[in-house]
């Protein structure tokens, strides 16, 4: 089985230039709210159970086109982040499992979709890198199944428990994309996510803030 799928122009135009507006204007986007392994990145991030999609669309629209098409019909909980990275930013060698903060044991998603919204047409650098090995070991050339240059309006999919790094960016511009984590969790693990949660460092009405939905 391939450890990854792309698709190429996925989206319209048009789509795309509403997302890229949509998400750069967003009060919630701002530096990484993200681990350590993502150095000079900005972002925000949403927490969902599939039950309350809806909700991220209320919140959201111009998500709901990306979300219809991404997300696969046997994932029940999710971590979507819009990431931006520039000059000098990258992203270290790890192991998707964002939702570890809400349940310690959960296990890596069951796969990664990424939406390329803009990425630079000289682009240097920024590739995504997919190994099979695990963080902090040395890798040896056999361990990588793929290294990925970016390409605006490509959907890319990739099996969850890979370890994957971006690397370093150093040519002008942007790159910007859509990511989402997509995990299938027993029962038990789902009551401990949160049904809606959006997480920023954004300082929004003199705090920062989550944005949660009633009961969640």
């Amino acid at each position: 089985m391939p450890y990854y799928h792309d698709y190429p122009e996925a989206f319209s135009p048009r789509y795309l230039s509403k997302l890229q507006r949509k998400i750069l204007d967003c009060p919630y986007f701002t530096v990484n709210n993200l681990n350590r392994d993502f150095v000079g990145t900005k972002g925000f991030s949403i927490v969902f159970r599939r039950s309350h999609q809806s909700v991220v669309e209320r919140e959201f629209p111009y998500f709901k086109p990306y979300l219809d098409r991404a997300l696969q019909a046997d994932c029940n909980a999710f971590y979507l982040n819009p990431l931006l990275l520039k000059t000098g930013s990258r992203v270290d060698p790890h192991i998707d499992r964002s939702l570890r903060s809400y349940c310690k044991t959960i296990a890596p998603p069951a796969l990664v979709s990424v939406l390329y919204i803009e990425v630079p047409p000289d682009l240097e650098g920024g590739e995504l890198i997919l190994n099979r090995s695990a963080p902090g070991h040395k890798v040896a050339h056999k361990g990588q199944v793929g290294k990925i240059r970016p390409q605006t309006n490509t959907l890319l999919i990739f099996q969850g428990d890979l370890t994957h790094s971006i690397n370093p960016m150093t040519g002008t511009g942007h790159r910007l994309s859509l990511v989402c984590e997509q995990y299938s969790l027993e029962e038990w693990e789902l009551e401990e996510i949160p049904e809606f949660v959006v997480e920023s460092r954004a300082n929004i009405t003199g705090k920062a803030q989550k944005l949660r939905s009633g009961g969640g």
